[in-house]
């Protein structure tokens, strides 16, 4: 298998900018094993340091992981404290490495639902590797595509209201004006684990015209072998944006 390097030399256009993964299978590899899901979700943690050094190397710019749905308020109370334990851990063990790889960490959803102890570690990150620009890791935290349209659209009309626009100026352009990922480049890979086919209400916007690939791999067995076979796949394909 040639590696992310060699795929960029033989096509400039070969490694995608923005890549998304949707990490899915943590239970599932936990079950398989008789583990608790605590144990999944940790085993899923390192699978993300795996995918960050993967993407790094390869010259993504920009990785966009599904850390917690805003459905994800559905799970047990047990879970949801295991997942935001790992959060702060994986922060405080994490950071330095962030700082070293001159990774830039960025936030989508409704972080603020996790309360103020957290999100103060979670900005305090954000502010300290503001200046880093090797990769720019995105975490979707409480995100939910379909509010993140819906409060686009609410901006936009409550700028019709203000006379600041007239409804004739709201197109695409302005709807993604008013997105969470309005920085980042357009998404060119979202990539789910675990073999599920559906996108569960991520990037909805975004994935319009973006590369779907669906592997069976569980999460944390994702490392960096799983993702160059993926920019190999997305290299193979031939990107129309609706033309012929």
């Amino acid at each position: 298998m040639e590696g992310a390097d060699s795929l960029a030399k033989k096509d400039g256009n070969a490694v995608p900018r923005h890549v998304a993964i949707i990490m899915d299978g943590n239970g599932r590899w936990a079950e398989q094993r008789g583990l608790p899901r605590a144990a999944g979700h940790k085993a899923g943690a390192e699978a993300v340091r795996r995918a960050l050094q993967a993407a790094a190397d390869a010259g993504v710019e920009v990785l966009t992981i599904y850390a917690f749905s805003s459905e994800n308020w559905r799970r047990s109370d047990e879970e949801i404290s295991d997942l935001t334990a790992l959060m702060r851990f994986y922060l405080e063990r994490e950071l330095k490495t962030l700082e070293k790889e001159r990774v830039r960490l960025k936030l989508i959803g409704d972080y603020s639902a996790f309360g103020g102890e957290l999100v103060g570690r979670l900005e305090r990150a954000v502010e300290r590797t503001a200046g880093n620009t090797r990769l720019t890791l995105v975490i979707a935290l409480n995100y939910g595509s379909r509010a993140e349209i819906a409060g686009a659209a609410r901006r936009l009309a409550e700028k019709v209201v203000a006379g600041e626009m007239l409804p004739s100026d709201i197109d695409e352009k302005a709807i993604e004006s008013e997105l969470q990922t309005k920085e980042f480049p357009p998404l060119d890979l979202l990539i789910r684990t675990s073999g599920e086919v559906r996108l569960s209400n991520f990037l909805l916007w975004q994935a319009a015209y973006a590369e779907l690939l669906f592997l069976d791999v569980l999460w944390p067995d994702f490392d960096e072998k799983t993702f160059e076979g993926a920019l190999e796949r997305y290299a193979a394909r031939q990107r129309r944006f609706g033309g012929r």
